[in-house]
């Protein structure tokens, strides 16, 4: 069964597409990518994104620019599937679907409301093929925080019987999957555990004057110093030590918190470079937090960590894997590439995975890791439509 997955995620830096062929039986293997293509957004748009994320807009304004919003990426992501079958040379009218994650514009699992924009009505209009969108929703609606959804991919992807390993995303967010050895779904554990890159490239854009959008291959935390003492302040964050289920989002780490650790550097006389490293250590250190104390309590088991694999934007950028070998001393770090999955694909197979399952009526999430009450199927369905003559 081929299936088109579409993401965006918090860093709204483009959409990733993924043609991906599954068994249609229900199983996960084996499993073939056949395309994937990035659609990067000029730094306008992804500026609208987070403006209208990040509650920057003036009241009147904010309606119409979720609608126009809504519509916009709408278009963006039916191009972008239309792209990847493009690059593999295959039809439209061969893909049994399109699952879309979304771009989330406000998620507030404390209102059990989550929020994602790209009209799935659209995509189908455009590409003749039935979408799914909304995953997040259903969960929320099963009691859950309609996060993380990607460790049901996870688990089918990096999951080993040799090895307890943790799957590790750093997107905007950074969020953690426990994958116990002895591969029982039911073991795994996964939370977001704070920031990856959304501080540092909220800084690095606020410091360049919006020239530059992250901190390119770690130059500037390569180059920096790390204030101890900003980091502890840092550190000294309720949701870093909440135990899980448990997300976040831009709404707390998002530009309004850039600003204002911009604001403290320079109280503080720190350069750009040295609040760009502390970011930095503040991304290590809170995901070393999770690894080594939240996740084996939340988990119960204290077998340790033989293998941490990692996937996302973050796993590209030498400072902070550099961070994070130091703060998980003498566990091997290998990104998802190593296993099979090409690290900016990920994401957007996972949710061709779920859309496969949600087209076949079987769960696609692991609820657990949500906090949802049961196992459901999650997504909403607009179907394609095939015009009267």
């Amino acid at each position: 069964m081929l299936v088109i997955g579409l993401m965006s995620g918090t860093s709204a830096d483009g959409t990733d597409a993924a043609l991906v062929e599954w068994p249609d039986n229900g199983r996960v293997s084996p499993f073939k990518l056949l395309a994937h293509v990035e659609a990067p957004f000029e730094p306008e748009f992804q500026r609208r994104v987070h403006a209208l994320a990040g509650a920057a807009l003036p009241g009147p304004q904010v309606l119409a620019e979720f609608a126009a919003l809504d519509v916009e990426l709408g278009e963006r992501f039916a191009k972008a599937a239309l792209g990847a079958c493009s690059e593999a040379d295959v039809a439209m009218g061969d893909v049994a679907c399109i699952a879309s994650h979304g771009q989330t514009v406000a998620h507030h699992p404390e209102l059990r409301a989550t929020l994602q924009i790209g009209d799935p009505s659209v995509i189908a209009e455009r590409t003749g093929c039935t979408t799914i969108a909304d995953f997040r929703t259903r969960d929320m609606a099963l009691g859950g925080q309609g996060a993380p959804l990607a460790p049901f991919f996870h688990h089918a992807a990096f999951g080993s019987p040799d090895e307890n390993r943790i799957a590790l995303n750093l997107g905007g967010i950074a969020n953690i999957t426990w994958l116990p050895r002895s591969q029982d779904p039911d073991a795994v554990v996964a939370f977001d555990t704070g920031p990856a890159n959304s501080l540092v490239d909220g800084a690095v854009a606020i410091l360049s004057g919006g020239a530059e959008r992250m901190d390119r291959n770690g130059a500037r935390a390569t180059n920096g110093q790390v204030d101890a003492g900003m980091l502890s302040m840092m550190l000294d964050d309720a949701y870093l030590a909440q135990l899980p289920p448990k997300s976040t989002g831009r709404e707390h780490y998002g530009a309004s918190a850039a600003q204002r650790w911009v604001d403290v550097a320079a109280e503080r006389g720190r350069g750009a470079n040295d609040l760009v490293a502390t970011l930095v250590a503040f991304t290590a250190t809170s995901v070393a937090l999770a690894c080594l104390e939240l996740l084996p309590a939340a988990s119960g088991d204290r077998s340790g960590i033989d293998r941490v694999v990692v996937g996302g934007g973050g796993a590209s950028n030498p400072a902070i894997m550099a961070a994070l070998h130091a703060e998980l001393p003498g566990i091997p770090i290998e990104r998802f590439s190593d296993h099979g999955v090409p690290v900016q694909a990920a994401e957007a197979m996972a949710f061709s995975l779920m859309g496969r399952n949600a087209l076949l009526g079987i769960p696609n999430h692991l609820p657990q890791c949500t906090g949802a009450s049961r196992a459901g199927v999650l997504g909403e369905i607009s179907a394609a439509q095939t015009p009267r003559a």
